[in-house]
C-alpha cells in the first residue's frame, strides 16, 4: 500500500498528435488511466490503435501533445532509469556478453554510488532471476531468441525501476517459448512486486498475466474503450485456467470487445 494513497502512474487527459505531410494525425485522444503500485496492466487493441504510442509516452520516448503523465507524483519528462523498457527486439549489444549487457545498465544507474563488486552482484542477481546465470559469459549470437529476451528483462529489472514497460516482448517467439516466458514473467512479477505495463495483441496472454486489461478503440484518434479487471487468484497456472469459468468469461469479454464491437477493417491502398 502506498503511503500517500496515490497511484504509481497517472495518465491525465493525454492526447498525441503527429505532424504529417497531409496535416496533423491524431493518434491518441482523451487518455486517462491510473496504475497502482504492484499492478500488472496490459494494453490491447488492433494494429494502429496507439498501444505502443501510449507505452512510448510512459517511457518518455515521446512527449504528449496535451495532458500530463505523472510517475510517483512527478511529471515525466524524457526517459529515465525509473522505467525499465523491454521491446520485441531484444536490443542487446552484440559485442557484449549477457553479463556485459546487464552490467552496462546497472553501472549507469548505480555506478556513482556503489563499488564494482556490488555492481557485479546486482548484474548476476538479475541474470539468475530470469534463469540466465549459466549464460552470463555468452554473447547474443550464442543464445536463442527466448534467452535474449530473458537477458533484456534482466537488464530492465536490474535498474530497480519503478515500472517495467514491455512492448510485445514475446511477439517474435515461437508458441512454446512464448508460453515458457509468460510463466517465467508471472514468477518474476510475484517475487519482485514489479509494476508492469505491457502491450500485447494476444488475448490469452493478456488474461493470463494481467490484473487489468485496457482495451483500446481503433485509430486514428484512439482512446480507451473499456478497462476490464481480471479477478483471478495468483499464482496462476495456464493449464488449470484453461477450464476455469472466470478465465473463460474474461477471455470472452475481451474477444467480444475486439472482434464484435471494435472489429478492425484494413484499408486497401
Amino acid at each position: 500500500m502506498r503511503m500517500n494513497g496515490k497511484p504509481m502512474l497517472q495518465v491525465n487527459d493525454v492526447g498525441m498528435t503527429f505532424p504529417t505531410r497531409k496535416g496533423p494525425f491524431v493518434a491518441l485522444r482523451d487518455i486517462s488511466l491510473n496504475v497502482e503500485q504492484g499492478e500488472f496492466v496490459t494494453l490491447i487493441g488492433h494494429s494502429g490503435c496507439g498501444k505502443s504510442t501510449l507505452l512510448n509516452l510512459v517511457a518518455g520516448l515521446t512527449s504528449p501533445s496535451s495532458g500530463v503523465l505523472l510517475l510517483d507524483d512527478r511529471e515525466l519528462q524524457g526517459p529515465g532509469p525509473d522505467r525499465g523498457v523491454v521491446f520485441q527486439n531484444h536490443s542487446l549489444l552484440p559485442w557484449l556478453s549477457c553479463h556485459g549487457n546487464v552490467h552496462l545498465a546497472v553501472e549507469r544507474v548505480f555506478g556513482d554510488t556503489e563499488s564494482q563488486a556490488r555492481l557485479d552482484e546486482r548484474t548476476l542477481a538479475a541474470l539468475h532471476l530470469v534463469g540466465m546465470g549459466h549464460a552470463a559469459a555468452k554473447r547474443p549470437h550464442e543464445i536463442s531468441g527466448g534467452m535474449k529476451q530473458r537477458v533484456g528483462i534482466a537488464r530492465a529489472l536490474a535498474m530497480e525501476p519503478k515500472m517495467l514497460l514491455m512492448d510485445e516482448p514475446f511477439g517474435a517467439l515461437d508458441a512454446l517459448t512464448r508460453a515458457r516466458l509468460q510463466d517465467e514473467l508471472l514468477k518474476i512479477v510475484a517475487s519482485t512486486g514489479a509494476t508492469v505495463m505491457m502491450v500485447t495483441h494476444d488475448v490469452d496472454e493478456a488474461v493470463l498475466l494481467s490484473d487489468r486489461i485496457v482495451m483500446m478503440t481503433n485509430g486514428p484518434a484512439a482512446t480507451i474503450g473499456e478497462v476490464l479487471r481480471v479477478d483471478l487468484p495468483r499464482p496462476r497456472d495456464r493449464v488449470a485456467l484453461a477450464e476455469d469459468r472466470a478465465y473463460v468469461q474474461v477471455r470472452k469479454q475481451v474477444i467480444d470487445f475486439l472482434y464484435m464491437r471494435h472489429s478492425h477493417v484494413e484499408k486497401v491502398a
